[in-house]
C-alpha cells in the first residue's frame, strides 16, 4: 500500500483526510483524545475496523495526560475518555470492541504503575492495528476462493484500506484474488450521499491498478439483472448472530437485486465486527447523520429550500440474503447461529 490510514507517530495520532480525497492526500495529527473521538464522529476517519483502531488509540491518546495518582484514578480517567469515545459513532460494534478490550488490558494489571501502563496502552492500541491487517490478509485469503479468473464483482461503500488499519474487508478479498494473477473487473457503487464508493473505494483500486468502473447507487440492480456481474462482496458495521448484516446504507438493495438474479452475496466480517450478543438485526442500532449531508454536497445546494430530508446512514440485510460471511478465521455458511460461533475467537 502507498498510503497509512492511521498510525501512531510520536505519541500522536495520525490519520488520514478521508474528507478530501480523492482530490488531495492529507494526514491530520491529533494530540488530544476529544480531537481524536470528533475525527471518528465528523468521518475524517470511517469504517468500522478503522473506527476501532482509531478509538483505541485515541484512549492511549488520553491515558498518556493522566495525572499519576493511583490505580484508581486512573481507571476513573479511563472510563472518562471511554465514554467520550463511546458516543461517536453507534452502529459500528468495532467501536465498543476496542473500548471493552482497552478497558479488559486496564483491569487485568492492576499491579503495574501508572506510567508503566500508560506505555502498556499505547503499545496495545497499535497492536489492534498489526492485528487489523493481519486478520484482513487472512479473510481475504478466505474470500479470494468465491472469484474465479475473469470475474466482474461488484461492491458498495468503501470496505478496503481506508475503512481499516491498512488492508480492507471486502477489498482484501478483491485485492488477494487480483495478487493471485486472477483478472478481475470491480463496479463500485458511488454510495450516496458520503459517496465513499467513488471517491473512495476507487481511488484505492486505482492505486493498485485493479480495474474499477464507478457507477450510481440507482444502476447497481441493471447490472445484476443483465448479467455484468458475477459476486456481490461488501462489508459489515455490526454482524448479529443469526447473521444479519448492517453495513452503509443502500447495501439491503443490492443484496435483494442479487438474490432475485442469483447472484452470490458475500460479506467480508472480521469478527472484531460480529455482535454474539444480538440475536438479530432487529436489535443493532441504526446511525441517523445530519440532514445537510443528503441536501448538500460540500457548500453546494441540491435540493429546494424547505423541503427536509434524512439521512439514515445504515440498513440492515437479514441473513436470508447473505451467502456467505467471510471471517478472519474461515467462512460461516447458513444457519449462522450455528456456524458463526466457531470462528470466534476463544475469549
Amino acid at each position: 500500500m502507498s498510503f497509512e490510514t492511521i498510525a501512531w507517530k510520536d505519541d500522536k495520532v495520525v490519520m488520514l483526510n478521508q474528507l478530501v480525497l480523492p482530490h488531495e492526500v492529507r494526514y491530520e495529527t491529533y494530540e488530544d483524545f476529544r480531537d481524536v473521538a470528533a475525527a471518528i464522529k465528523n468521518m475524517v476517519i470511517r469504517g468500522a475496523p478503522a473506527i476501532g483502531i482509531a478509538a483505541a488509540m485515541g484512549i492511549a491518546l488520553g491515558a498518556k495526560d493522566l495525572k499519576n495518582d493511583g490505580f484508581e484514578s486512573f481507571r476513573k480517567g479511563i472510563d472518562e475518555i471511554c465514554e467520550v469515545m463511546s458516543h461517536t459513532r453507534p452502529t459500528a460494534v468495532n467501536l465498543f470492541w476496542a473500548i471493552e478490550r482497552m478497558k479488559r488490558f486496564i483491569d487485568t494489571r492492576k499491579d503495574q504503575d501508572v506510567p508503566t501502563l500508560q506505555q502498556l496502552l499505547i503499545e496495545e492500541a497499535q497492536k489492534v492495528l498489526t492485528e487489523d491487517i493481519e486478520n484482513n490478509r487472512r479473510l481475504g485469503e478466505f474470500g479470494a476462493q468465491f472469484v474465479k479468473d475473469g470475474d466482474t464483482i461488484l461492491t458498495h461503500c468503501n470496505a478496503g484500506a481506508l475503512a481499516t488499519g491498512g488492508y480492507g474487508t471486502a477489498t482484501s478479498v478483491i485485492r488477494v484474488a487480483h495478487e493471485q494473477g486472477k483478472s478481475v473487473r470491480v463496479l463500485c457503487d458511488e454510495t450516496r450521499p458520503y459517496l465513499q464508493g467513488a471517491r473512495l473505494t476507487a481511488w484505492e483500486l486505482h492505486q493498485d491498478n485493479i480495474p474499477a468502473e464507478v457507477i450510481t447507487d440507482n444502476m447497481a440492480g441493471h447490472f445484476i439483472k443483465s448479467g455484468e456481474v458475477d459476486l456481490c462482496v461488501v462489508g459489515t458495521d455490526r454482524t448479529a448472530a443469526n447473521g444479519d448484516v448492517a453495513n452503509k446504507i443502500g447495501t439491503y438493495m443490492v443484496a435483494l437485486a442479487a438474490h432475485a438474479n442469483d447472484v452470490p452475496f458475500y460479506v467480508a466480517a472480521p469478527t472484531s465486527s460480529i455482535d454474539m450478543s444480538l440475536s438479530t438485526g432487529t436489535q443493532i442500532p441504526i446511525e441517523e447523520r445530519s440532514a445537510k449531508e443528503v441536501t448538500h454536497i460540500k457548500d453546494h445546494q441540491l435540493t429546494p429550500d424547505g423541503v427536509p430530508a434524512r439521512h439514515v446512514a445504515f440498513d440492515v440485510t437479514p441473513a436470508r440474503y447473505v451467502t456467505a460471511l467471510i471471517t478472519e478465521n474461515g467462512v460461516a455458511s447458513p444457519p449462522y447461529v450455528f456456524t458463526l460461533p466457531t470462528v470466534m475467537p476463544k475469549i
